[in-house]
């Protein structure tokens, strides 16, 4: 097996995982590898935005949307630039 030395831990992190550690029955170092465990055992976040939204949404979730044909583009309001009104 291998191991790893982790420097520049901040105090409060290493409190933290020796509370952490103290509630579990565990050794500081068991805590550690428990924790590595699990967060690499979790699945990989997809790779772009639009793949993060679809994995969320169940396929009976989302909606099928019909868009409105479009229209011709009206004509510009014509604007009395001279004052005439």
């Amino acid at each position: 097996m291998a191991s790893i030395t982790i420097r520049n831990l901040d105090d409060e992190i290493k409190h933290k995982l020796r509370v952490r550690a103290a509630m579990h029955g565990r050794s500081m170092e068991e805590e550690a590898r428990e924790i590595l465990r699990r967060v690499m055992s979790e699945p990989a976040p997809p790779r772009d935005l639009a793949a993060a939204i679809r994995s969320r949404l169940t396929p009976s979730a989302r909606a099928n949307l019909e868009l409105p044909a479009r229209e011709p583009m009206r004509e510009p309001p014509l604007l009395d630039l001279d004052g005439d009104a």
